[in-house]
């Protein structure tokens, strides 16, 4: 069986609504696809990691809202679910750092994607961090040249 050194975990979805026009199962799908399911791939990452014995990373993605939480306005589901994310990160770097892992979380703001591009056509995308931008975070971060930062969640919103 393959080792496992870093795992990263950056699936999740969006769901814009205020809370009046948000519903339980919206709210539960939020929860479901952006925090348990991180916190699921940590659980099994933390396993994976701990029975090699020479440590290893983590890095969770989670957003914007999750550090700035005004900016959740009209996406209250949404910022709630990735707070979560952030609030894993920081709890599960101290659980796990007398281990050697290292866990941190990007938290990038609207990133430049054709997604992105076509749903704001008139926003400045310019401003917005690149893909290979955030990539590069994330990289380094899960890369052993990170020797010693742990429980961070690290803003990436290039000019944003």
């Amino acid at each position: 069986m393959p080792e496992l050194w870093a795992s990263i975990h950056l699936a999740g979805g969006f769901a814009a609504a205020p809370v009046g026009g948000t519903d339980k199962a919206t709210l539960m799908g939020q929860l479901d696809t952006n925090f348990v399911s991180c916190f699921l791939c940590c659980r099994a990452a933390v396993k994976a990691i701990a029975r090699t014995g020479r440590g290893g990373r983590i890095v969770n993605v989670t957003a914007r809202p999750a550090l700035e939480w005004r900016t959740g306005a009209g996406m209250t589901a949404y910022a709630a679910s990735k707070a979560a994310v952030a609030a894993l990160t920081a709890a599960l770097a101290e659980e796990v750092a007398k281990n050697g892992i290292l866990v941190n979380a990007v938290a990038p703001s609207i990133m430049d994607t054709p997604a992105n591009r076509k749903a704001m056509p008139k926003a400045d995308h310019s401003a917005w961090p690149k893909v290979d931008e955030v990539a590069a975070t994330i990289a380094f971060l899960a890369s052993p040249d990170n020797a010693v930062t742990r429980g961070g969640v690290i803003p990436v919103y290039g000019q944003s």
